[in-house]
């Protein structure tokens, strides 16, 4: 049996297949964000604000409240933060109050939360300590539980969701030490032998890897006869023989988090721990992802509240000037800031978590908006609060407590934050994923007409069926309801933004098309513009929760006119950033930044970097990752 290559080598268009390969390419039902980037702004999909049941609502606030006591009484944030490690009796104690189980069907043992409360519960976990969110998200999330509920068997749903439940700790393994967010390069062979597979090759970031108990591998099947071949997902058994955990990783936040450096060596895997076909593994990956991309937000939400409290209360309390420095200008911008983000990151949050719960939307752009959004406006917001705190901000709780204050953990929040801006999909990535699916329908009408490689005639029938969709669909971008001062007038002082919402989607679809026409084929290689378009549109998206759950809870007396107070002040700042967002398509430095960056990498500028001293240490910037036996002692440390 031969062993894998340690790194695969490919080109730019076979890792582009790849990942168009595994996208969910047809939409059988409607999405609010789709038609958002086509310039169709379809209220009525998201209004009114949904609602789960009576009884979501009364198992979950059950649930909810065991947990804000266990939250209170057994994490410790702090001693998580300090020691790196969350304490055995924490994940102990999780397990036996089921938090494992929040997305399992009580059929298997589980909570059978709703996406709305497992979110509501994971920001809530995320406050007490961001380690332990991350911990329960990565297990339910995008570990076992997800994809074999999603694209399981029968026997393999009866044989692991029980243990997932209650017992077993479950990571997700795809990431290697040289491949990222480039899947077609990954080299970790399942070599078919007999009715198993033989697994081999090495995985980085293994996020809950150092103390799971099962894992979800994502490994290359070689093609061969009865073999289809491809990349493809496996629940494998962490004891398993062969599997050694080399090494925990240590980060800048999230201490606690047990993630590390897992082996394969000639590991036998059941072909019945397969999940789904060969060659599906992406795919599966991918769709997974579309609704657990929520539980990061979640997070997120949960941050942006703390920060929301401790700046409210430490800004009335610290006088400067003769007056609380909620009072100056400088500093109340911020609080503003803080409070208008928050009700609109859990206004996009909870719509597209109902909107999953429901099951009636495609919510594969919102959840990614989300993501997004959430993670962007949570660093920015814990930047703020730390300002806002000034040097306390920057100094550590435990300092804090050692000389007598408030021991305030804003500088850990901001570490622990950071990270969520690169995992999941980095900003980066989720631009050009978002990027994709919102020119989708461009693509599937002149997809061909702009591929080099397509022949004339292929590239004349593309031109005419574009010409009859661009005939119909151009004509509708010029003019809509957003330019009548009488829509949306139920939504009252909050139609104006409303408009602007919809006047918004047909200029960033007219912007979209004239950039398909300009570029053409070169469109996928402008990053920032395509990142741009992005941001846009998840301003009006957030834009359009935020005003109609204001509508909502106006409407059922909770707290209506502070809702509109924040969905008002959240847009006006929102139609801000849109609007520089909008300039910045055609006026920018990118063509400068371009010739620059090449500039730098020929090393024109290598006499900057003069009067400095390194302080990295030597060594490869890639660590090697050769198949092989583990030369490391095996640091895997099950929790039972």
């Amino acid at each position: 049996m031969s062993a894998p290559a340690a790194t695969r080598k490919v080109s730019e268009r076979e890792a582009r297949q790849v990942a168009e390969a595994a996208r969910e390419r047809d939409w059988h039902r409607p999405s609010f964000a789709k038609e958002l980037f086509l310039g169709r702004f379809r209220l009525d999909l998201i209004n009114p604000y949904p609602q789960p049941s009576p009884d979501a609502v009364a198992k979950g606030e059950e649930f909810l409240a065991r947990l804000r006591d266990f939250c209170e009484t057994s994490i410790d944030g702090a001693r998580i933060d300090r020691e790196a490690r969350i304490p055995d009796e924490t994940i102990l104690g999780l397990k036996e109050l089921g938090a494992l189980g929040m997305k399992i069907d009580p059929a298997y043992g589980g909570l059978g939360l709703t996406q709305v409360y497992y979110n509501k519960a994971l920001a809530l976990v995320g406050s007490a300590s961001p380690a332990v969110g991350a911990l329960l998200s990565a297990h339910q999330s995008i570990g076992v539980p997800q994809p074999v509920k999603m694209f399981g068997t029968k026997e393999q749903k009866e044989a692991f969701l029980p243990r997932c439940a209650r017992s077993d700790i479950s990571a997700f393994l795809l990431t290697e030490p040289d491949v990222g967010s480039d899947p077609a390069r990954l080299a970790t062979a399942a070599v078919p032998d007999g009715d198993d597979y033989v697994l081999d090759g090495v995985k980085l970031w293994t996020t809950n890897g150092v103390v799971a108990d099962l894992l979800v591998v994502m490994a290359r099947v070689p093609a061969s006869e009865g073999h289809k071949g491809g990349i493809t997902a496996f629940v494998v058994e962490a004891a398993a023989e062969g599997v050694t955990v080399e090494h925990r990783n240590a980060f800048m936040g999230l201490r606690g988090i047990e993630n590390g450096v897992t082996r394969f060596h000639q590991v036998r895997v059941p072909a019945a721990n397969r999940i789904g076909p060969e060659g599906a593994g992406l795919k599966i990956a991918l769709t997974t992802l579309n609704t657990g991309r929520l539980s990061l937000p979640a997070g997120c939400v949960g941050a942006a509240k703390w920060c929301l409290k401790v700046a409210r209360q430490w800004s009335a309390a610290r006088e400067q000037w003769g007056r609380p420095i909620a009072e100056h200008e400088a500093v109340g911008s911020k609080i503003a800031y803080i409070a208008a983000t928050t009700f609109a990151l859990e206004a996009v949050l909870d719509l597209s978590s109902q909107m999953a719960d429901e099951e009636r939307n495609d919510i594969r752009i919102e959840a990614a908006l989300a993501k997004l959004y959430g993670s962007e406006a949570a660093c920015l917001i814990a930047d703020e609060l730390v300002q806002i705190r000034g040097g306390r901000g920057f100094e550590t709780a435990d300092s804090l407590a050692a000389r007598g204050e408030r021991a305030v953990p804003a500088e850990q929040l901001l570490r622990d934050l950071r990270i969520n801006r690169i995992f999941e999909g980095s900003t980066e990535i989720m631009h050009l994923l978002i990027a994709r699916e919102a020119v989708d329908a461009h693509l599937s009408v002149a997809g061909d007409l702009i591929d080099p490689d397509v022949s004339l005639g292929d590239k004349a029938r593309a031109g005419a069926k574009a010409g009859g969709f661009y005939a119909k669909w151009l004509p509708k971008l010029v003019a809509g309801p957003g330019q009548l001062p009488t829509s949306y007038a139920e939504f009252d002082g909050l139609a104006t933004h409303l408009r602007y919402v919809e006047r918004s989607a047909r200029k960033l679809a007219r912007c979209t098309f004239y950039a398909m026409s300009r570029w053409q084929g070169r469109m996928e290689t402008k990053q920032n513009f395509l990142a741009r378009i992005v941001d846009i549109g998840a301003e009006l998206f957030a834009m359009s929760a935020a005003c109609v759950r204001a509508q909502h809870l106006a409407a059922s007396g909770d707290n209506g006119p502070q809702a509109r107070q924040l969905a008002d002040t959240f847009c006006k700042q929102a139609r801000v950033r849109t609007d520089e967002l909008f300039a910045r398509l055609w006026t920018n430095t990118d063509s400068a930044d371009r010739a620059l960056t090449r500039a730098v990498l020929r090393g024109d500028a290598e006499w900057l970097e003069a009067g400095v001293v390194d302080p990295s240490r030597e060594g490869p910037w890639i660590a090697p990752a050769e198949p092989g036996p583990s030369q490391t002692p095996n640091v895997h440390r099950p929790v039972h």
